[in-house]
């Protein structure tokens, strides 16, 4: 990796899309915020509404990071510069980690950002249809390419302390961590359209939608693990 790439940072994917990433980085970026006013954002892709929410939760602008629209060079650039005063870095994914551009290859994707960064993943995976079956599909994640890391994952939409349990004992063969756990809920639900997120400036109920948020990024994860994840420094 070039000089000026950051190794510093921790990239939020889902095995696809609708699996929850953007509320799980909104409660990362929430409950951050409450720590640091030094929290950086990105987010993979020319999206435009989920930047909205980011700087919401962050008070900061987010940086959008398409290979495609500028360049790889642009994109190590980019997030280089803007981490050079943060504190917390995260980048949220696009679709499913390894959805780009084409079915040919992972150009564009959340998987080839994070390798042009060279930042662990932090992979959401929506439990709330499968117990046993969460093993696959990490599985198969982790290994599809050994050069994007997977540091853990959050199992998104849990339900009873027992399905939780079988979602344990599934994941614990590959000895991946779980850093995060989130419950079905409806009181941090962000509304939506067919074309994505319904935009902030249309949400007068956003402010006590991050509050939830920021409170369920305080509970809910391993910040422990996640802390080192999230702290740019220069490699």
């Amino acid at each position: 990796m070039s000089a000026n790439v950051f190794s510093g940072g921790l990239v939020v994917a889902g095995d696809r899309s609708g699996v929850g990433k953007t509320t799980v980085t909104l409660a990362l970026l929430a409950a951050l915020a409450q720590k640091s006013d030094r929290v950086q954002s990105f987010k993979v892709g020319p999206d435009y509404i989920d930047p909205m929410f980011h700087q919401q939760a962050t008070g900061h602008p987010c940086y959008n990071l398409d290979p495609v629209l500028t360049s790889e060079t642009y994109v190590q650039q980019c997030f280089a510069h803007r981490c050079q005063n943060a504190e917390f870095a995260l980048v949220e994914g696009v679709m499913g980690l390894f959805d780009g551009a084409s079915g040919l290859s992972d150009v564009a994707s959340t998987a080839h950002v994070a390798r042009l960064l060279n930042l662990p993943v932090l992979l959401v995976v929506d439990c709330s249809r499968l117990s046993r079956s969460v093993l696959a599909i990490v599985h198969g994640y982790r290994t599809l390419d050994p050069r994007v890391h997977i540091a853990g994952v959050v199992l998104n939409r849990v339900g009873s302390d027992r399905h939780l349990e079988l979602l344990t004992e599934a994941i614990a063969s590959l000895e991946i961590p779980i850093l995060g756990v989130l419950r079905r809920q409806d009181a941090i639900a962000l509304p939506d359209r067919h074309l994505g997120l319904v935009p902030t400036a249309e949400l007068p109920q956003l402010p006590k939608i991050l509050d939830r948020l920021a409170h369920l990024g305080h509970t809910c994860f391993n910040w422990d693990a996640l802390l080192p994840l999230l702290t740019p420094s220069p490699s």
